[in-house]
């Protein structure tokens, strides 16, 4: 399951199952969980936790040093769940000490080809990053988001789950929960109705949904006041739970 040509540090562990292709390197504090598979030409530095049933394709870099010139070698890591595929020219750095000291990523995650994932940000679960997108430090995606190709966010922003990001887009504040953006610099441009209606969404909690997103980018409403009202309007059910503590939670204000 080793390729005889592939270099791995002894204080490195593959659990069972692991496959390591062609001139890959593996080095440092690294675990892999079983049946996660690491092509060819791959290089893994520690300290990094990687998950069970993983794919990483040809040329990724996975737990480099982060690109922070405040970083001077403390011990940060990078931090994999399970199920997540990694495509051609993926990088993926560790955190710093300045914030959390890992870089996560959870599990059922779609990473395309060229995706860079800077320090510390924070990749929940069931995510797709379509080709080229890259993240700046410190950011925060949420389960069930999408980023189109090219898309570019700027440190601190956080993606609401649910929410759609189009091709191209250049993204410098908060996007909240089920809203699609696209353009440079990033405008609302309605729900995510089509990926709602995919993960099972009622018509009664679209509806709620879509009277969310009216009081948050229809009524000239300060957020403060809007968020106000977004509570008024919350269902038994709890539809907008995520969104109100998401936008409670606003760091750099939301895409407007």
């Amino acid at each position: 399951m080793i390729h005889p040509t592939a270099l791995i540090d002894p204080k490195a562990q593959l659990d069972e199952g692991v496959r390591v292709g062609p001139y890959s390197i593996i080095n440092g504090d690294v675990h892999i969980g079983a049946g996660t598979i690491v092509g060819p030409h791959v290089v893994i530095q520690g300290p990094t936790r990687i998950g069970e049933d993983n794919h990483f394709y040809q040329f990724g870099s996975i737990g480099a040093a982060p690109q922070d010139k405040k970083y001077h070698g403390e011990p940060t890591r990078l931090v994999i769940g399970n199920g997540n595929t990694f495509r051609e020219n993926v990088t993926l750095n560790r955190g710093t000490v300045q914030d959390r000291g890992e870089t996560t990523i959870g599990d059922d995650n779609w990473i395309m080809a060229g995706v860079h994932i800077a320090h510390d940000c924070v990749v929940g679960n069931h995510t797709i990053f379509a080709n080229a997108s890259a993240l700046a430090g410190h950011v925060e995606v949420h389960d069930w988001a999408i980023l189109g190709g090219y898309t570019l966010v700027h440190q601190f922003c956080r993606i609401g789950a649910h929410s759609f990001c189009g091709m191209g887009s250049v993204i410098n504040q908060d996007v909240p929960d089920f809203v699609v953006v696209s353009g440079n610099l990033a405008e609302p441009r309605g729900i995510n109705t089509e990926g709602l209606k995919r993960r099972g969404f009622t018509r009664e909690q679209m509806a709620i949904i879509k009277k969310a997103y009216r009081i948050l980018y229809r009524t000239g409403n300060r957020l403060e006041q809007a968020l106000e009202e977004i509570e008024l309007i919350n269902d038994a059910q709890g539809t907008l739970d995520s969104l109100i503590a998401f936008l409670k939670n606003s760091r750099r204000g939301i895409v407007r």
